[in-house]
């Protein structure tokens, strides 16, 4: 282990990954509601070939976005308090992310290719400057 300060640009991505995973946490949970609460919500149009190849209703897509925004939330809150384990679980939690947003895109394009952009900066930021907040 070295005695040396990591830098401010270190620290303030690894805040950044933090902050983000809280955000896009809330973000999720909200849209999950909104899935769950008003039937409906999140709909598949079929154009051209049929349907899209993962059939899942509004609600189903609701638990998945809620589900998900928790964890996010509490990898955020546990990076920021500086626990190592909450590294690994953000960095695990963006890349599950990163793929249901993927699977989204059909239903919200713009949203789900938004949060996949996120979610790689955050996995970036806590690979790369993860260790460097603060206990």
């Amino acid at each position: 282990m070295s005695n040396t300060k990591p830098s401010g640009a270190a620290m303030g991505f690894a805040a950044f990954a933090a902050i983000m995973l809280m955000v896009i946490g809330v973000f999720q949970s909200i849209a999950g509601l909104n899935g769950i609460i008003k039937h409906g919500t999140y709909v598949v149009t079929t154009t051209g070939r049929g349907s899209y190849f993962i059939n899942v209703n509004s609600a189903g897509w609701g638990w998945a976005h809620l589900i998900l925004g928790i964890i996010l939330f509490l990898a955020g809150l546990g990076v920021l308090s500086g626990q190592v384990w909450a590294r690994t679980v953000g960095v695990i939690v963006a890349s599950v992310s990163a793929i249901v947003n993927f699977a989204f895109i059909p239903i919200y394009p713009l949203w789900a290719i938004t949060v996949i952009a996120i979610d790689i900066a955050i996995i970036w930021a806590l690979t790369a400057h993860g260790r460097d907040i603060a206990a």
